[in-house]
Order: C-alpha cells, then structure tokens, then sequence
C-alpha cells in the first residue's frame, strides 16, 4: 500500500491580506496557509493538529498536511498526503503517525473509494505511516475497528517499547456490520515501535457493563489521557468519567457522571496538577448554531469539574461572551491547555465562533481573556476553527476551510507559557510541565 504525497511550496499568506478578522488587543494573528490543491473543496474539511519538533500535522477528510513551522511567522506545506477517510484526526510519536477513519471504506488503502456500512467486507479503522521522511509519509499498516475510529488516543506503553491508540467510536445500528448495539466498549490497538506492522487491537473492553435495563451509554467520542498519573478522561455520549488506566490494556471507569444540559460529551481537558477536568458539550454536533441568545450560556458549553475523592463535581460553566448568528455553525470544540505554572488556562477552538482563551484557575469562575474571530464563512457548508492547540509560543488553529491559521497571545497572564518548550504535542495524552 503506498500513499500519495503531493508536494507544495507555498507558504504562508500575510495574515492582513486576507479579509480582516476580529482579535482582542492581546492576541495577534501572524500568518494563514490557505487550504490547497485536493484539499480545497468546501467538503475537503480541515480536522484536527499534532505537533512534533518543527512540524505541525494537520488532518483533513481527504487526507493529511505536513507543515515545517520552525519560523511560525512563515509556515511551509512540506508534504500533503491524500488519503480520503473522515475525519483523519492525527496523532504523532517518533516515526509514526496514525489517522482515525470513520467512515466505511471499500478497502483499506489510500486509494478505495465510499464502502457500504452494511457490507462486512468494508473497512474502517486505524492508519498507520511511516513519517521519517515528511517529504514523502509512506502508508505501512491498517487496523480496523469495531464501528471505525472516530477519534484515537495515543498512550505511551509503561517500557517505552510500545503505543497503545485508545480508540473511541459511537452511532451502531442494527444493520450496520460490525458496530451492532450497545457497542458501550472502545477498541485498543497496540503499536510495537519497532515493529508497527504487527499493530493489532489487543483489547476490546467494555466500559459501562451494568448498562442492561438502564440508560444506555453507545461508545466515547473522545478521550484524554494523564499517563504519569495512571488516570483518563472520557466524553462518552452521554456520560463524563474518569478512568484508571494503570493497566493500560484493561482501563476502568471509577467516577461517572451526567450533566442535565450537556447533549454530546465531546472532549477533556486535564489541568496541569490532574486536579480538574474541562468537559466540551458540543450540542448539535458542530453544524449547528448555538452561540446565540436563545441558547443560552449553559448549553453547547465547557464545564468544569473538580476531582474530589476520585469523584467529578460540577462548579462552572464556561460559553463564550460574543452572541453568534444563528446560521453560524458555533459550539465548544477542541482545544489545550497552556502551560502556566501555577495557573489553568485554555485555548480552544469554537468553530465560527473562533479562538477563546480562558482562564478557569478559579473553576467558579472561568473567563474570557482573549479571542480571535474570522468573519462569517460566505459558502455553504460548515466552517471555523476545528482545533485551536498551544504549542511553543504559538496558538495553531486548524480552521475548516480557511487553512492553518496561527496566533500569538501577548498577555501577563500567559507570557511565561512561552518559557515552556515541548518536543511533541498530542493533545489527547497531558503531560505535566
């Protein structure tokens, strides 16, 4: 199986050449790289961001971008990769790199087109490349999984000879083969780092055993992982909850929660002591828009829970202050924490809602230090900043249709994060700092 790698050498257009967007005064967007190529289209959706040395991955539905950001003033394509499968979010450790698919493929290589979900002899999975060299990724393996991969979460083994992708997929049916109901598991995969070829799932636990007769949780839509402390985070459908995975192939559920105005627990967020967790609601799936009045401030929001007792206690609400129009699609997406000693402050993504900053130090009470905001999206589909992740001195957002987009926050508050210098970024698996 080989992949396509299509090379590009256009960089960066100046961030004041396009049309204007709105920032705060402490934020100040530097560059933009416009999508390209097969990447283009309007349904060529833009997706999610890991970070490694001086390369920024960026995944895309049709495949995923190489980005050299050593000057992050003038990112470069390096290499663009076309490989089609939704949503190919990107997760990055030494040579290899791994794309989740979620959609049903007529075969597992780059080159198969749309499977029936009613065929058991379609695919839908992991994707494994060999990233040694980023001018040319070359494919190397394919998993499948129960239901597909709708996210994955890399976790470092405890010997330093493996990786493990926590994958979490959702939405089975009874005519759909392979994801039948109540599908309340997530599938590990293994990765041996010297031998990615025998990458297999070696565990298919089931998190939520008690659920017959009861409310049903159908599978997780992401988790974030704490491996220093043996501890996870899962936004599963319905449910936030905490994990122990100090056996890293039979995760447990210990705390599980509900939330009367989260719809779709989508994302986690530790702190930086492992002391409090931020949830994401994203009510109406990210194609609708709920940053209006009519909303409200305590739906399609964050959350924030403290740990207490190994338990989750709810204290505060976070949505940001900017009211949307309703045709904007705008709800809580992804984002990172920003590494301030002593304080918990995050950067996330809101789609056209744009970039929040917020500084939850207080869980009682989260609030608004900075943003950033494009103009409403003039096309027809949905738009904004799908991920919005901090990585050495710098906030890359990956924006649906508008590209690479890179900020930087100049703020008392946040200047000693650029003290801080990471080799790699995947903003599922936290490490203290």
């Amino acid at each position: 199986m080989s992949a396509v790698a299509g090379l590009a050498l256009l960089g960066a257009v100046p961030a004041h050449a396009a049309e204007k967007p709105k920032t705060s005064a402490n934020v100040k967007h530097v560059a933009n790289v416009p999508k390209q190529g097969p990447f283009a289209a309007e349904d060529a959706y833009n997706t999610d961001l890991a970070f490694q040395g001086r390369y920024a991955y960026q995944g895309n539905y049709n495949g995923f971008t190489v980005y050299d950001i050593g000057d992050p003033a003038k990112p470069r394509v390096v290499s663009r990769v076309s490989c089609p499968g939704a949503q190919n979010d990107v997760s990055v450790t030494g040579k290899l790199l791994f794309l989740s698919v979620d959609e049903s493929r007529s075969g597992d290589s780059c080159a198969s087109d749309y499977g029936s979900p009613t065929d058991k002899g379609a695919w839908e999975g992991i994707r494994i490349f060999d990233i040694s060299d980023k001018a040319r990724p070359k494919y190397v393996k394919a998993v499948k999984t129960a239901c597909g991969s709708h996210t994955h979460t890399l976790v470092p083994d405890k010997k330093g000879k493996a990786v493990y992708l926590y994958v979490s997929s959702y939405g089975p049916g009874d005519i759909l083969a392979g994801c039948k109901p109540p599908h309340d598991k997530i599938s590990i995969v293994k990765v041996p780092l010297d031998k990615p070829t025998a990458a297999k799932v070696v565990a298919t636990p089931v998190l939520f055993p008690e659920q017959s007769g009861g409310p049903t949780t159908s599978g997780c839509h992401d988790i974030t992982v704490y491996p220093a402390k043996d501890l996870a985070a899962g936004a599963c459908m319905g449910d936030g909850v905490l994990l122990d995975i100090a056996d890293r192939e039979k995760p447990k559920v210990t705390n599980r929660v509900t939330d009367e105005n989260f719809a779709f627990w989508h994302s986690a967020t530790f702190n930086n002591t492992g002391t409090k967790v931020f949830f994401t609601d994203e009510l109406g799936g990210g194609a609708a828009g709920v940053c209006d009045k009519a909303t409200g401030a305590e739906r399609g929001a964050d959350a924030v829970y403290d740990i207490s007792g190994g338990e989750l206690a709810r204290q505060a609400y976070f949505k940001i202050p900017r009211s949307q129009d309703k045709r904007q699609n705008c709800v809580a997406h992804n984002g990172s924490l920003i590494p301030v000693k002593g304080k918990d402050i995050m950067v996330q993504a809101w789609y056209q809602g744009g970039v929040s900053f917020v500084d939850f130090t207080d869980p009682a009470k989260p609030q608004e230090i900075g943003f950033f905001e494009r103009p409403p999206f003039k096309g027809r589909d949905i738009a904004g900043s799908w991920s919005a992740y901090y990585y050495n001195g710098y906030v890359y957002s990956s924006d649906i249709q508008k590209g690479l987009d890179v900020l930087r926050i100049d703020d008392p508050r946040t200047d000693p994060a650029k003290k801080v210098k990471l080799k790699v970024l995947n903003t599922q698996t936290q490490y203290g700092y």
